[in-house]
């Protein structure tokens, strides 16, 4: 059988994301900051790119892409230079001497306390600080620098003494001795090696040693935990309402010695990036503009580029480069604004209901309703809800927030997901403190409410929402 070469034509379709295809899709997804950081990126690599000043109209049109440039010339703007020629200079030279006299630049120079702002004691410091007021010498003290250097967030040691001892090179029983030392150090309970030795040193601290809190800590740390203070009283042959008085003791203690000097519980303020107002009856849309550049092709280099021949070939594809680069960016940055605010428009018209009467009112939602709605695709949809905030009447959500699955309900119809979180954070909330509701009863709850719910649907949410369990949410002392 013979080889041969043989040409021939085919005609095919296939997608191709060019880059300005891609540019649009990455700017689409972007939260509001990482917006701001793109833009001035561009803005400083672009020339073509100003900031329109905010005292100003925007007259002018965006050159489309590709399209000719306008040979129109724009006006040379001219500064006339104004200078006054009459300056009383002995009052000038009287102010200008009084405002530099010692008193008064004393006074300028020095800020007033108001002006100071605390800074917030993170655990490592505030132990460093403690360490170096003890009586150490710098070899003893490295040994503290080393433990203090392992504590975790929540002030827990996570590392052996026997490992700190290879790393310092010092002896056990030394590196031992600096442990127990900065243990006696703020907050009580630091430097623990687990939760039972953590509560033993504030039991300590408390001169509680050798007494029923210390017999608990130690014999019963589990059944502690789960809150099952009659097997305790029975173990221990003593009566219950002696447990519980321990126990009441107990619950004083800080698990986490460390948990108040967190950096996540500091407040993490949200700019959103759309506004809904009611007014009326009825509900209005404002995209949040404040703090986002408005972006115009400079005038400098549109005139350039009307000046025919006046450059180089190579200088004006650069510059013809970098003004389709910068009108793209300036319509991309308008096209996502208008698909943030047509999708916004289209979950008001979803969630009437939410908006109306609060998240128990939440109806179930999917992307797939949402691009039906707008004539978009889901991929858009998805791109567009994720790191953007809307501020509502109910508060601010995530976007995201609105689209949940569906649970059904007795009669027919559906609930949302969210919406049924929200019926168990308020059955949970209700509760007694010394007979909470089990995951049953919160279930047969809810469907007293005409909403049809399992247990272990109402376990998986309550989970999600960070709840304990019945036995751990008791309280009987």
């Amino acid at each position: 059988m013979a080889l041969q070469l043989r040409q021939s034509l085919s005609l095919n379709q296939q997608l191709i994301m060019t880059p300005q295809l891609q540019q649009a899709i990455k700017l689409l997804q972007l939260s509001r900051l990482e917006l701001l950081e793109t833009i001035t990126q561009e803005m400083e690599t672009n020339p073509m790119l100003e900031e329109q000043p905010s005292d100003e109209t925007d007259d002018e049109k965006v050159p489309e892409e590709g399209g000719e440039q306008s040979d129109e010339i724009i006006p040379e703007v001219t500064v006339k230079e104004n200078t006054s020629e009459e300056v009383d200079w002995e009052i000038y030279l009287s102010e200008y001497n009084t405002g530099f006299s010692e008193s008064s630049y004393d006074k300028r120079d020095v800020p007033s306390f108001e002006n100071f702002t605390s800074e917030k004691t993170n655990l490592h410091s505030h132990l460093m600080w403690q360490l170096n007021l003890s009586d150490l010498n710098d070899a003893r003290k490295e040994i503290g620098i080393n433990i203090i250097g392992n504590l975790n967030d929540d002030g827990y040691l996570k590392i052996s003494v026997g490992e700190l001892s290879i790393i310092t090179g010092h002896a056990r029983e030394e590196v031992a001795e600096i442990l127990s030392l900065i243990q006696k150090f703020d907050p009580v309970g630091i430097a623990a090696r687990d939760t039972r030795e953590c509560l033993l040193i504030q039991a300590e601290f408390h001169d509680l040693s050798g007494t029923l809190v210390e017999r608990i800590i130690i014999d019963h740390m589990d059944k502690l935990e789960n809150k099952k203070y009659d097997l305790i009283a029975r173990s221990l042959s003593i009566p219950l309402q002696d447990v519980l008085s321990a126990i009441s003791i107990i619950s004083n203690f800080e698990p986490k010695p460390g948990r108040k000097y967190h950096d996540d519980d500091d407040t993490i303020y949200i700019s959103p990036d759309i506004y809904v107002f009611k007014i009326g009856d009825d509900y209005e849309i404002a995209l949040n503009e404040d703090g986002l550049p408005k972006l115009r092709i400079n005038s400098y280099y549109r005139e350039m580029l009307s000046c025919k021949n006046s450059f180089k070939d190579d200088t004006k594809e650069y510059i013809q480069d970098k003004l389709k680069s910068a009108v793209w960016l300036i319509k991309s940055i308008h096209q996502r604004q208008r698909t943030i605010y047509r999708v916004t428009e289209s979950i008001i018209r979803f969630q009437r209901n939410f908006f109306d009467n609060g998240i128990a009112s939440l109806k179930p939602l999917v992307l797939r309703d949402v691009a039906n709605d707008i004539q978009m695709h889901e991929s858009t949809i998805s791109r567009v809800t994720t790191n953007k905030y809307v501020h509502t009447p109910q508060g601010i959500f995530e976007l995201k927030y609105f689209f949940n699955s569906a649970i059904n309900s007795f009669d027919g119809e559906s609930v949302a997901s969210e919406s049924v979180k929200e019926h168990i954070k308020k059955i949970i909330k209700s509760e007694k403190k010394d007979k909470p509701y089990s995951d049953q009863d919160i279930a047969y709850i809810l469907k007293m409410s005409n909403i049809n719910v399992a247990r272990r649907t109402v376990a998986k949410y309550r989970e999600t929402l960070r709840i304990l369990p019945s036995r751990k949410r008791k309280n009987i002392y």
